[in-house]
This record gives structure tokens, sequence and C-alpha cells, in this order.
């Protein structure tokens, strides 16, 4: 007997599938990936790619940095923004 669809197939979430969309794999934390990258908190540039623009840090599960790096790279923001290389807050209007 063939597989009829019913609703139940339609629906999403649950364990089987992603919900939002088209699950593409995970990121690589770039640190591993090139050990020439240094999260050092005299290099702003860097830094400011791993703030939202509130001036908070992006999470680890957005950006793809492995946890060891992820730490390294918070010490890194809270030493660049006691020294006023990056912003604690970003004022609004």
């Amino acid at each position: 007997m063939a597989h009829e669809k019913n609703d139940d197939d339609d629906r999403k979430g649950g364990r089987g599938g992603s919900a939002g969309g088209v699950f593409r794999g995970r990121k690589g934390c770039r640190f591993c990936a090139d050990t020439e990258v240094v999260a050092d908190y005299k290099d702003p540039t860097l830094l400011k790619n791993y703030l939202t623009d509130r001036g908070k840090l992006t999470p680890a599960r957005v950006t793809g940095t492995c946890a060891k790096h992820q730490r390294a790279l918070a010490t890194a923001v809270r030493r660049a923004r006691m020294i006023a290389l990056v912003p604690f807050t970003v004022t609004g209007k």
C-alpha cells in the first residue's frame, strides 16, 4: 500500500528537520582555520566583526567560533573596552 500524504507530513518543527529554512551545515572557526589570525585586543577592526550594532558580543552559534576562541575573543573585547578601543555601548539617536 502506498504512503498516503496527510496533514501531519506538512508540519515543520521537531527534531526531524529545520523549521526556519535549509540547514547549511556548521560554520568553521576562523581562528582554528587560519592560525595567523589571533583574537588580540589591539586589533579593533577584527573585534568589531564579532560585535552587534549595540556593542554586544555575537554568540558562538552565530559566528561559528569554537569555545576556546570564543573565550579568547570575549577577553580581548573586554580589554579593548577598558582602553577605549571598542565602545561599551553604542549611543542611540
